[in-house]
């Protein structure tokens, strides 16, 4: 008889074989109750194994958690896939397919009790309520006018427990319990307004057709390619989503929508909820943003069919959606649907992976592809659909560039941070009443804290990064690990007092907006200024109601966000993440600077985007003032395939970290000569080095990069090595495969 080999619920990735009970129907993918120990624990069901003579009696199974398996066949076969190609634990993929608020048994769904009026009380009773107990006739009156004659009890009033009692008895009402949903939407601000398809232009109606022929051919045996939808800013591609979605609910199917970003989430949401007035409450959201009550509650609502369109982050990608019919990944060239933790899968390339497994349709959206979707598209592995018209008819923004080394030499060598130009565009657009954008992807006040006399500069304690000075706390803080300290009033060096603030943050930029146009209203978007829930949704409807004239922010408004009234954009330093050593740098700030110029004039009026800068000539900042994406890419490609980097080959990173700077490094030292023994054909080994940021959390770091064509290989070859090397036990080694931070 088969035994079911179970994951134990936990931190720690216990893996144990229970025999299964005669009529219990246990599969993989079951939760179960299992004993461990003196206790009854809970588990996943991984595999069905074989038995084998142990000589004792395997423990058998308790019972099943639920009556139906929580992780589908073809969610768990994309779970062994990432597992072996991304390098990591089945457990712990398992928990990614299995978030915490469903596996615990802490979480439930909610209930709540209601009161329901058994029908229209006699003229008689009603008579005698409203002179003997006037709050029972109060209570009558409001369930006669409620929606289906039902209200929560907390809404009845306080102190009505003893007269809904009393209302009980006399058979009046009657008491009944039911499950409520926590909306993470509830609280919105604005009411939303159900609207009608739009009329489309020829390019999104060529697109929309690609896509339901690509929803017509689809099935199980025969997944259609994947469509890569290049579209510039404003061309309209949400339009060509909410449509494409109507046609996959119309053939009894549901929809997956990945944002990268929980700033994306509102809109999007808001947008599909409108659009499908009339099923709301068939639209569930997932992301990290979420309690764990509504986690449970979107959850369980997506896996028994209710929740037909799912919008969210990354991990919504393992969303238990039946009967998938179409997949649509918004900007898909983020980097943010990377995942930065252990499994280090990328969103975009599992969702791929799923529409293949699932055999449903899937659609990359972006204006700025990544460069390994739109080398699929010359390998004839993707289909390319161009929308290269904004929607409105409107032409797209004009960019200027401003060369900073001059605007600093008219500033007598001062710190320039709003130039001539700028500071005049954004009061000729207050004076006009319209909204302006500026973007600095660098938060805080100032970048650090430097003593002039002696050079010194406050420094992380834990990290080879300087520490950047927030006004609002008055504190220091580490970017990268979270530490903070008091801003000192001499140089710890020298003693001199003149420790001086360089450069600057978003928070600096609202200081001094603030000075410049002092009748204007001003906002800041960053992760300090949105650690409450719900703070970013309610100041984009702000933004969105036009009770804010300047929005600045870091790269959370980047990208997807849409709002007619604003015609300027400003790029405040756009040479940030330009020069890093990192081969996609040039890819990133190309990126980064379309999409943020997009947000410009995206109404009835003309747009203009001032970027600013001390590196116009770069070709990045070049291709992205022409929005010349083909130019951009053609260059970029070159240089790709001229040192064999991502899309021609495969790259990995390996890094070992620990608490002594030599242990680390040796380990590496190591294991880079056992990967290079018996190494497969086509895999470049690199040297390993320090880390970029070569000291994190404490820890000092060191990796290497290996590049190969197929990546299976290369895969299997470092987990090979990893499993045979025994690693110092205050050694940690972390293996990246696609990797996307080379920091």
């Amino acid at each position: 008889m088969p035994a079911a080999r179970v994951l134990i619920d936990g931190p720690s990735e216990l893996v144990f074989d229970y025999a299964i009970p005669d009529g219990l129907p246990v599969v993989p993918g079951c939760r179960v109750r299992i004993p461990l120990r003196n206790k009854l624990s809970q588990g996943t069901v991984l595999d069905l194994v074989a038995t084998e003579d142990l000589g004792f009696a395997l423990r058998p199974l308790h019972s099943l958690s639920d009556p139906e398996p929580l992780i589908t066949p073809k969610l768990l076969e994309a779970g062994r896939w990432i597992a072996s190609y991304y390098g990591c634990s089945i457990e712990s993929v398992i928990r990614a397919l299995l978030p915490e608020a469903v596996r615990t048994e802490d979480n439930s769904a909610k209930v709540r009790k209601f009161a329901v009026l058994e029908g229209p009380p006699p003229q008689e009773v009603l008579a005698r309520l409203d002179k003997r107990a006037p709050k029972q006739s109060a209570i009558l009156a409001l369930l006669g006018h409620a929606p289906e004659n039902k209200l929560p009890l907390t809404e009845l009033g306080d102190g009505a427990s003893a007269s809904v009692k009393s209302l009980a008895k006399q058979g009046l009402i009657r008491l009944v319990e039911e499950e409520v949903r926590r909306d993470p939407e509830a609280d919105g601000i604005e009411e939303i307004l159900p609207d009608s398809p739009l009329p489309l232009n020829p390019e999104q109606a060529a697109a929309l057709e690609v896509i339901l022929t690509s929803l017509s051919s689809s099935t199980p045996s025969t997944p259609p390619s994947p469509i890569l939808l290049h579209g510039v800013t404003g061309s309209g591609k949400t339009e060509v989503y909410l449509q494409a979605a109507r046609a996959t609910l119309d053939l009894g199917k549901t929809v997956l929508v990945l944002v990268p970003e929980i700033s994306l989430t509102p809109q999007t949401v808001r947008r599909f909820r409108a659009r499908f007035a009339a099923i709301q409450e068939q639209v569930a959201v997932l992301h990290s943003n979420l309690s764990q009550g509504e986690r449970f509650d979107e959850w369980h609502r997506i896996r028994k069919g209710i929740a037909r369109i799912v919008i969210g982050a990354r991990s919504a990608v393992f969303a238990p959606l039946p009967d998938l019919g179409l997949i649509l990944v918004d900007e898909e060239h983020e980097n943010s649907y990377k995942q930065d933790q252990i499994p280090r899968y990328h969103g975009r390339d599992v969702a791929v992976l799923r529409a293949h497994l699932e055999g449903c349709s899937i659609v990359l959206g972006s204006a700025t592809p990544s460069l390994e979707s739109f080398q699929n598209t010359l390998d004839g592995k993707y289909q390319l659909v161009r929308l290269q018209q904004r929607a409105d008819g409107q032409s797209l923004p004009l960019i200027r560039i401003l060369d900073m080394r001059l605007e600093s030499k008219k500033q007598k060598g001062g710190m320039a941070i709003l130039s001539e130009r700028l500071r005049s565009a954004l009061e000729q657009r207050l004076a006009k009443n319209e909204q302006s954008i500026l973007f600095l992807n660098r938060r805080g006040f100032a970048r650090s804290l430097q003593c002039p006399s002696c050079g010194h500069v406050c420094m992380c304690p834990h990290c080879a990064v300087a520490l950047t000075y927030h006004r609002e706390d008055e504190r220091l803080c580490c970017h990268v690990c979270g530490h903070q300290a008091v801003v000192p009033r001499k140089c710890p060096e020298c003693r001199d007092p003149a420790i001086a603030l360089q450069g600057f943050g978003t928070q600096k930029v609202e200081e001094v907006l603030a000075k410049v146009l002092p009748e204007a209203r001003i906002a800041r978007i960053d992760a300090d200024a949105m650690r409450k829930k719900n703070a970013l949704r309610d100041l984009l409807n702000a933004f969105q109601a036009r009770k804010i004239d300047v929005l600045i922010g870091t790269q959370m408004i980047a990208k997807g966000l849409h709002f007619p009234n604003v015609t300027l954009v400003g790029i405040l330093n756009a040479d940030i993440g330009l020069h890093v050593p990192d081969f996609r740098a040039g890819e990133r700030t190309f990126q980064l600077l379309t999409q943020v110029a997009g947000r410009a004039g995206r109404g009835e009026l003309e747009g203009e985007v001032i970027v600013q800068t001390f590196t116009p000539h770069s070709p990045s900042i070049q291709f992205a003032r022409h929005h010349d994406f083909d130019g951009f890419a053609e260059q970029e490609l070159e240089f790709r395939r001229q040192f064999s980097y991502p899309p021609f080959a495969h790259c990995a990173v390996l890094t070992s970290r620990s608490t002594h700077e030599r242990r680390a490094e040796f380990t590496l030292q190591t294991l880079f000569r056992r990967l290079g023994e018996n190494c497969p054909a086509g895999v470049i080994l690199g040297e390993p080095m320090p880390s970029p940021l070569v000291r994190s959390h404490g820890q000092f770091r060191f990796q290497l990069m290996l590049r190969c064509k197929n990546a299976r290989p290369l895969s299997r070859h470092v987990q090979q090595v990893l499993q045979k090397t025994t690693l110092p036990d205050d050694v940690t080694v972390v293996f990246d495969m696609d990797a996307w931070s080379f920091t």
